[in-house]
Parts: structure tokens; C-alpha cells; sequence
């Protein structure tokens, strides 16, 4: 950040707590914090750890995030944001926008949630006030990156379409044990959802939805075997922008092998029912631990011919790991997340956007190479 700030962190998790830190860390000038939680102790605790982790000096305040009514401590603190973090569940999220709109405040939100991204878009259309959308890891980043290889690709070998684009990301352990072959190093309940919510992907240039995990395919990156498969939300609006320039793109999501074989043994089990991702994520948890050592891996790839009918492909893929941010570590899932919060934020106090701002409307480029995103992805050059 160029200028000072008021910005409103809504939620106290993981990202909520890293994003926080980011900010004060990393922005030239150090801004005004407010953490809020339904959970007012599990605020307060945040506020505490990011006070005791910044080397910089700021104001960090938690306070009560009432989850039905708009009380008149939320109001006085939503009347000095000028933004909203929200890094809540992703059902919350009409409630926080709306909040931006009424209070005339920027909104960025990381959700993959379909449904409730939709409402967003209705409601902040005509807004004064600019709203990105699904702005993290995946949906985020990896959509950037994969937007700007498609639009480098094209400009580099003089053709406006292409075959496939191809982006994935795992969030995963450095070791994994069966009979899971997994540890959660994020939400168990967004891994139960993207595992059971329909995902929406390109064929024959079309936009169409396939069923969540159909597409079970292996991929070796760096010389390390992954298993991929289609998920929910990662694509973001990217069917849609490229729809009749892209004949086949799709979001995946990397596992180690084994784990999808073992997914599928429990979805056998379970009833199709509004309750079938509460009963994933319960039969997950009885089994599956929570893990500290993290890495992310990502890769993206476009393929097509060139001008002059030669097939080419072009790939990029990282490993991030785990991150000394001021005075604390932070997981990888943490960072590669809150970095395209952050970017998210400036972007927004800094430019003139207004209304929906959704991942393809983003210059890739700027974005990529933004300040708070360079510190955990490094620069993207292709």
C-alpha cells in the first residue's frame, strides 16, 4: 500500500491472520487493522498474534462479527473501512458484500463457492465501489497465471485460439501414509465441497459442467507423480471469458496417489443428499489429520499450433513451501493464498475499478508481478 488504509478482516483463520500480517509487513505504509469474528476471543487472539509477529508499527483492533445482526459497534468499524477482507466461509459472503455496498467500502472475497459468487455479482453490478472476486490460490492466482500463458501464446505465435489450457494446484503434505494418503493442511469442509459440487470446464470450445472428480488422469511434475481430477470452483470465470477460443480447459486438482482411489471408496457409500458434504467431511475427519508441514504445488499449461501449423505447448509450475513472514512462519497454504488477498486489496484502493471484478478482467501481468504476490510466487515472466 502507497497510502494509508482502513481495512476490515472479516474471520479469524488462517488466511485471516496471514493476510493481516502481509499487510503489515510488506505495504510501504503500515495500515489500520480490524479483525472480526463471531468467535470475539478467537478475533482478539489474531489481532494479538499479528501484533506480536510485525515488525511494524500499526493499529491492529478486534471486535465482535455478529453472525445475524448489524450491531452498533460493526457499524462504527464498517463506516471508517475502506475495504472488506473476507475471508470467512464462503456461505457468508452475500452478507459481507452486501456490507461493502451499503457502507461504500471495496470488497475481495477468496470463496470457490458458484452459487454464492453469483448472488455477489447481482448485488454489487451497479456498485460505486470495485468487488474482485474469488481471489486467492485457486479460484486466484492460478487463473491469472493461466489466463496470462493463454494470452502470451497467442501473442508469441500469432493465432487467437488454442487446444487445451490445463490448470491445477494440490495443497498437500510432504509425506502421505495410506489407506487417505492425505492430511489437511486447509478447510475440511472446501475439500468435501469441491469434491462433490459439479465443476464447469470447456469442451469442443463450449461451456458445459462434469461431474466432480470424472476425470482421474496421472501428471509428473519435476519428476514427482501426482494424481490429478476435476474439482469445483478452481476455473473461476475462465469457461466463460474463453469460451470459443479454448477447445478443451479445465481446473484440477492434485492429490498424491492414492487418495482419489480412497475418496471414492467413501462417495460409494454415501447417499446423494443435501447433507452428502457435511457426511464426507465427517467421515474424512475421523481419519484424515491436520498437518503443520505444508507445500503447494501448481502448474499450468497451454497447448495449440502455431501460425504455421507446428504443435507447441508451454508450462509453468511451482512448489512454495512454507514462509518466515516478520516474526512467525507461516504454512504455504497461508501465503500463496493471503499474497492475492493483499494484491487483491491494493488493487482496489489503488485503481479506479468499480463494480464486479471477476479473474479475467485482471491484467495478469501487473498482477503476477505485484509486490505482496512476488514475495511467495516470485516473478512470472511467461
Amino acid at each position: 500500500m502507497k497510502k494509508h488504509h482502513t481495512i476490515i478482516i472479516a474471520g479469524a483463520g488462517g488466511i485471516a491472520e496471514a493476510v493481516g500480517l502481509l499487510l503489515m509487513e510488506w505495504s510501504d505504509v503500515t495500515p489500520t487493522l480490524f479483525i472480526g469474528d463471531r468467535n470475539h476471543a478467537k478475533a482478539k487472539k489474531v489481532a494479538h498474534w499479528i501484533q506480536e509477529g510485525t515488525s511494524k508499527k500499526g493499529s491492529i483492533q478486534d471486535f465482535h462479527l455478529d453472525e445475524l445482526e448489524l450491531t452498533n459497534e460493526m457499524e462504527t468499524i464498517l463506516r471508517r473501512g475502506d475495504i472488506i477482507l473476507d475471508c470467512l466461509p464462503g456461505s457468508q459472503a452475500p452478507r459481507m458484500a452486501q456490507f461493502a455496498k451499503d457502507f461504500d467500502m471495496h470488497y475481495a472475497n477468496l470463496t470457490e463457492y458458484v452459487t454464492e459468487t453469483s448472488q455477489i455479482v447481482a448485488l454489487a453490478k451497479n456498485a460505486e465501489t470495485g468487488f474482485i472476486l474469488q481471489t486467492g490460490l485457486a479460484p486466484g492466482y492460478i487463473d491469472l497465471l493461466a489466463n496470462g500463458l493463454f494470452q502470451q501464446f497467442c501473442m508469441d505465435f500469432e493465432v487467437d485460439k488454442v487446444d487445451k489450457l490445463e490448470f491445477k494446484v494440490g495443497a498437500l503434505t510432504n509425506h502421505a501414509v495410506a489407506p487417505h494418503y492425505y492430511g489437511f493442511t486447509w478447510s475440511p469442509v472446501g475439500v468435501a465441497t469441491e469434491y462433490l459440487k459439479d465443476t464447469i470446464v470447456l469442451r469442443d470450445f463450449i461451456k458445459t459442467t462434469l461431474p466432480p472428480l470424472s476425470e482421474r488422469a496421472s501428471i509428473v511434475i519435476d519428476g514427482i507423480t501426482y494424481e490429478e481430477d476435476l474439482t469445483s470452483g478452481g476455473a473461476a470465470d475462465l469457461p466463460e471469458a474463453l469460451s470459443g477460443k479454448v477447445r478443451s480447459l479445465d481446473y484440477k486438482t492434485l492429490r498424491h496417489p492414492g487418495h482419489y482411489a480412497w475418496i471414492q471408496e467413501q462417495l460409494s457409500i454415501l447417499e446423494n443428499t443435501e447433507e452428502a458434504i457435511k457426511i464426507l467431511q465427517q467421515k474424512m475427519e475421523q481419519v484424515i489429520p491436520h498437518v503443520e508441514d505444508d507445500q503447494i504445488i501448481l502448474y499450468a499449461a497451454v497447448e495449440g499450433k502455431d501460425a504455421s501449423g507446428i504443435l507447441r505447448r508451454r508450462e509453468i509450475a511451482k512448489r512454495i513451501a512454507p514462509q518466515i513472514v516478520g516474526k512467525h512462519k507461516l504454512r504455504a497454504i497461508q501465503t500463496t493464498t493471503a499474497a492475492p488477498l493483499a494484491q487483491a486489496a491494493q488493487l482496489l484502493l489503488e485503481s479506479s475499478l468499480r463494480g464486479v471484478v471477476l479473474q479475467s478482467k485482471i491484467d495478469p501481468a501487473s498482477f503476477l508481478n505485484g509486490n505482496y504476490i512476488v514475495q511467495v510466487y516470485g516473478k512470472t515472466t511467461s
